[in-house]
């Protein structure tokens, strides 16, 4: 559509020329009920816009995405929708200094999770409205300036169905049949929030009393559908969120801002949560239907904690455009693991974040379209595509990295001068930056164009240079950095000496710290020390690297990394093989028996739970095709004797139980998984929850021994929305050309299926085990994205985009293929394009390491 794809020219033009004073909001949400008034179903939206011109005569834009406008005047005069609307934008000419624009439209509820949510839950046929803008997604809702840096109080009012509650940002209240909310600070359109329907709300509070005896008082509340309320938490919800609230204002200075706090988990959401001041939105999957490990409930409280700390990075100091989206992401996915640690039960967070997070930015930052933290963002659609593991993951390592740089209490002190210099404004990286200089003394402009002004990143590896009698008489971090990204790093960074004891442990026993510059860093006080059997360059996991083994350490592994005592140290050791698998330094098979020999002492639980996706990764990704089948029966004998192993009841038995479901294969395997939801076989201490039946039905619907009956069954047992979700990924895995054909027309031919329904589809349609069944869809998957891009939303294009992408059809003809496709669509859209080139990349990399591993058993490996 014109002008839907916003530019940063075009922001930094319209917020040179205009400053917003206020918005008035009035939704009427009364057609989300009932028959519909037509396709697709639309709400009134009137908004008042009291703004300011600094050159009165100049022409600018407001934004809005609709499928109609009613009316629109603008200072008092009437204006023609039908000249001045184009479907995207309504035209503003002759400003005056003053001026008050009202636009009366109707806007579409939305079914992809962008927008005004709508959603009818087939449980019960109630509907539950909300909203989720970021980035740019307020306008389908009312009109505005779409930016963030025209901030501006807003205050709403919203008509709804009788027997509906309505939440917004700002504390709200039915008067003469109208939900009335107070003004809120000035914040930016994104973050503005509506939640309404008969959702389940659980209330609390929480009071803190400063040291010059100033009382806070907060309001706290916790929602979600009807339907979930038998299995919602709150009460650990509230805990958290009262944790949280002491350790920031702790460490902040700086009062929470925004009066109330709700939180509302929702259904049909797209991403993790969304930091709405005052009204948080959450995926309701953080409501657990049945038994999770100890890693869920770590997850849900970080991400708790990483929206709470938006409240002061992002929502109270935001960034002026989407380039530096890092300042409010970065800091949170930092800060998130950070009070994850300080304030709450789960004080080990440090070593999930190593493990999984830091893999999500691993992998960002070695495919092609890696950027630095601080990006180039020219318009929307690059937006959209920047909230990746590079802005959170990286951004959040390299943070943890200059703590280690600074020290904790400088950077904690540059923060609170950030947050009382910018409060309710927008900034640049230059503003940190500075604050940061006078707490710390240092020379942030150097550190800053080392890490997050430059992409990629580095390699360590030790060099130890031993004497004739065994000890250390010199050892070096070697540092590396790809051809493509040459920049060589400061790192501050500790060096970790291990060497098994009488007992057989593998325990540290030497540490240095060390600044590690340019290529070769000796490595001071560790001269003398006894030879090590392990060296960890970046232990502690201090700095954001690919850690190295020299082949001492890696044979030291090989055979005692389950002797490894330390979690962080072992969860780094972890990390470090599976970085050599996926560079095709290490077989995958060498990967596959790593695991199967020493997971099973694994204490950490989300430790385990990232080992069983990466060696299900390394079998269907890096493995050699001819050693897959081989593989396939060395994991699922080892799960199930894991699972059997188990202590029943444990977490670990429930974390075995579901890797066992990923892995069957065999006959006699997926005879056990039905005679486990029969109940006709059963393992001592596993309690086979709804949740566990739909885990162990789909690998049975995807080899035929679950088919349709038995599905609709299984629906019937289970008629709730998650039940739906399920039935139909399950649907979709059944391994039929009519069912593969159904499943793509569904997805790519038809706009019907909510993005909730989207996803589940594509999470069925692709199994590794039906590679020759769905090898015919390469084609159409090239001959189709282009045209859902430009006619789907961008959320359910790029779920399509990636989730389709032929990835099991790993061979040299699908690269040439993707080649092809980029080279004939040089003038696709750039955010289309990369897509496609991180996934051909992925590609790419699996071929290497199918090479790496055929090469030790002396196959011919496919060219790369």
């Amino acid at each position: 559509m014109p002008g839907e794809n916003l530019s940063r020219d075009e922001a930094r033009e319209r917020a040179a020329l205009l400053s917003v004073e206020g918005y008035e909001v009035s939704l009427d949400l009364r057609s989300a009920v009932g028959e519909g008034d037509g396709d697709p179903r639309t709400f009134r939206s009137v908004t008042t816009i009291r703004f300011r011109c600094n050159e009165p005569g100049a022409s600018s834009f407001a934004d809005l995405i609709a499928p109609s406008v009613t009316a629109v005047s603008l200072n008092g005069k009437d204006l023609d929708p039908s000249e001045v609307f184009d479907g995207s934008r309504v035209a503003l000419e002759d400003l005056a200094a003053e001026n008050e624009l009202i636009v009366d439209a109707r806007c579409a509820y939305s079914r992809t999770g962008e927008g005004m949510h709508r959603f009818v839950d087939p449980e019960d046929g109630e509907v539950y409205l909300y909203t989720q803008y970021e980035p740019a997604d307020a306008r389908r809702v009312f009109a505005n300036f779409e930016q963030p840096d025209l901030k501006a109080p807003f205050r709403f009012e919203v008509r709804a169905p009788e027997g509906w509650t309505v939440w917004s940002g700002g504390a709200g209240e039915l008067v003469d049949g109208v939900w009335r909310f107070a003004e809120t600070k000035p914040i930016s359109t994104y973050i503005t929030c509506v939640v309404a329907g008969p959702y389940h709300y659980v209330t609390d509070s929480y009071e803190r009393v400063f040291e010059d005896g100033t009382r806070l008082e907060i309001p706290l509340g916790a929602m979600c559908r009807k339907g979930l309320a038998p299995y919602f938490e709150a009460d650990d919800v509230f805990l958290i969120t009262k944790q949280g609230l002491d350790f920031f204002h702790d460490h902040f200075d700086y009062p929470y801002p925004f009066g109330k706090y709700d939180q509302a988990f929702v259904p049909e959401y797209n991403l993790g949560a969304m930091e709405n001041p005052g009204l948080v939105t959450f995926r309701e999957e953080y409501i657990f239907r049945g038994k999770v490990t100890q890693a869920s409930y770590e997850a849900r409280a970080n991400v708790i904690l990483h929206e709470m700390a938006h409240m002061w990075f992002g929502d109270l100091v935001t960034m002026e455009w989407w380039d530096d989206l890092w300042l409010k992401e970065s800091f949170a996915d930092f800060m998130g693991t950070f009070a994850n640690v300080g304030a709450t039960r789960f004080t080990n967070a440090w070593v999930t974040f190593a493990n999984r997070r830091k893999a999500w930015a691993y992998r960002a930052d070695q495919l092609p379209s890696t950027h630095p933290i601080t990006a180039d963002i020219r318009d929307l659609q690059d937006a959209k595509l920047n909230f990746d593991g590079i802005t959170y993951a990286k951004g959040a390592s390299v943070l943890k990295q200059l703590v280690a740089y600074v020290g904790q209490d400088a950077f904690l002190e540059g923060a609170r001068r950030y947050f009382k210099r910018n409060a309710y404004g927008n900034t640049r990286l230059g503003d940190l930056l500075s604050a940061l200089e006078e707490t710390s003394g240092r020379d942030m402009a150097a550190w800053a164009r080392s890490w997050l002004q430059t992409a990629g990143v580095n390699s360590l590896t030790p060099q130890v240079l031993l004497d004739a009698e065994g000890r250390v008489t010199e050892l070096a971090v070697l540092q590396e950095a790809p051809e493509s990204h040459p920049e060589l790093r400061p790192h501050r960074v500790a060096v970790g000496l291990y060497r098994r004891t009488p007992e057989g442990a593998l325990e540290r026993y030497a540490r240095v710290k060390a600044d590690v510059e340019g290529a070769r860093t000796v490595v001071p006080g560790l001269a003398g020390a006894e030879a090590p059997e392990l060296v960890l360059v970046n232990d502690d996991d201090l700095t954001y690297c690919k850690i190295r083994l020299d082949e001492t350490s890696l044979s030291a592994l090989r055979e005692n990394l389950g002797a490894v005592t330390d979690p962080l140290a072992r969860a780094l050791c972890w990390s470090a093989l599976w970085n050599m698998t996926r560079d095709a330094l290490l077989p995958a098979r060498d990967f596959v028996d790593l695991v199967l020999r020493h997971a099973a002492g694994e204490s950490d639980i989300g430790v385990l739970q990232m080992l069983h996706a990466w060696a299900n990764s390394a079998l269907v990704h890096y493995a050699a095709p001819e050693w897959r089948a081989t593989g396939e029966r060395l994991l699922a004998d080892g799960a199930l004797a894991e699972l059997r192993e188990a202590e029943p009841g444990s977490e670990h038995q429930l974390a075995w139980a579901r890797f066992f479901a990923t892995t069957a294969t065999g006959e006699a395997d997926l005879q056990l998984l039905r005679g486990l939801l029969e109940g006709t076989e059963k393992i001592d201490g596993l309690e086979v929850d709804q949740e566990l039946r739909w885990s162990f039905l789909e690998p049975l619907a995807a080899h035929g021994v679950a088919d349709e009956s038995v599905l609709a069954a299984e629906l019937a047992r289970d008629d709730t929305a998650s039940g739906k979700r399920h039935q139909v990924r399950c649907l979709a895995a059944r391994p039929s050309a009519a069912v593969k054909a159904q499943a793509w027309a569904q997805v790519v031919e038809s706009d019907a299926l909510s993005n909730a329904l989207v996803e589940a589809t594509i999470a069925g349609f692709v199994q590794p085990s039906q590679r020759e069944l769905t090898a015919p869809y390469t084609q159409k998957y090239f001959a189709a994205i282009e045209r859902v891009w430009t006619q789907r939303s961008i959320q359910i294009g790029m779920d399509v985009v990636r989730g389709l992408f032929p990835s099991f059809q790993d061979s040299p003809e699908t690269l040439d293929a993707t080649d092809a496709w980029l080279e004939s669509h040089q003038d696709a859209a750039p955010a289309l394009r990369r897509l496609v080139v991180e996934a051909r990349d992925d590609l790419a990399r699996a071929l290497r390491g199918q090479a790496c591993d055929a090469a030790t058993s002396g196959q011919s490996p496919a060219r790369p």
